[in-house]
């Protein structure tokens, strides 16, 4: 099967489609798929539900989607340093799911591995259990939280082969393998593309088996959110 696609737009435009649940990977602006969050601003496709642990910043990453107003609810656990995020929840326009980071984490973990719900007590007596199933085990209270099983997985990989086996660079494989797995289809934007068997079985940090698509992405962009500048004395 060849997994290989020759650009973004081709691994996206048969798959996408208005009203979808998609998980992108990252963790704020560290390792992102820019390219494939491109590719479905230009698909023009709307009405999305989002899981992503954060929405970029304004003009950047899934901060595109909300400028364009494809986005109509976001999943996330942080909503931080995106004015146009805060905008448009705060005027109504966008929907919030506003969820821990652990228990999202768990969330696309469980999707991935056929649970269908789990309990914990993160969120236990805040708003965050408003409307949820509750149950005591051993004289504690747990929230039951649904898995998410989204349709669409775009994820960012450092390395992969022609099989879609992945290796991702240090702290940028954040939310991806969980996206990857959890997804029904997943897409992956990867720097550098080997032939199979290349990558060292114990370097394989994600199976092919839940790589659908590649895209091949050499010069990606890798913005940071935040620069940080230390006066030298004297200077």
């Amino acid at each position: 099967m060849k997994k290989l696609y020759p650009s973004a737009e081709e691994a996206l435009k048969d798959i996408v489609a208005d009203g979808q649940l998609l998980a992108v990977g990252g963790f704020g602006l560290c390792g992102i798929p820019e390219a494939l969050i491109d590719a479905l601003a230009a698909s023009g496709v709307k009405d999305l539900t989002v899981i992503s642990n954060n929405a970029g910043v304004d003009g950047f990453g899934l901060g595109k989607l909300l400028e364009t107003r494809q986005i109509k609810k976001m999943i996330s656990s942080y909503v931080g340093e995106n004015k146009e995020f805060e905008r448009q929840y705060l005027a109504g326009e966008l929907e919030l799911e506003f969820t821990p980071q652990g228990t999202l984490a768990e969330k696309l973990r469980a999707g991935g591995a056929g649970i269908p719900a789990f309990y914990t007590k993160t969120g236990v007596g805040t708003l965050v259990a408003e409307g949820k199933e509750l149950r005591e085990f051993d004289g504690e209270t747990y929230v039951m939280e649904h898995s998410l099983v989204p349709e669409v997985s775009l994820i960012k990989a450092q390395v992969a082969d022609h099989s879609g086996n992945l290796r991702f660079n240090l702290t940028a494989r954040n939310f991806n393998p969980a996206a990857a797995t959890a997804g029904k289809i997943c897409v992956v934007e990867v720097e550098e593309i080997v032939e199979t068997g290349a990558i060292a079985p114990d370097d394989v940090h994600l199976p092919g088996i839940y790589v659908h698509r590649i895209v091949h992405n050499p010069n990606p962009e890798k913005r940071i959110e935040k620069r940080t500048i230390t006066e030298k004395a004297g200077g």
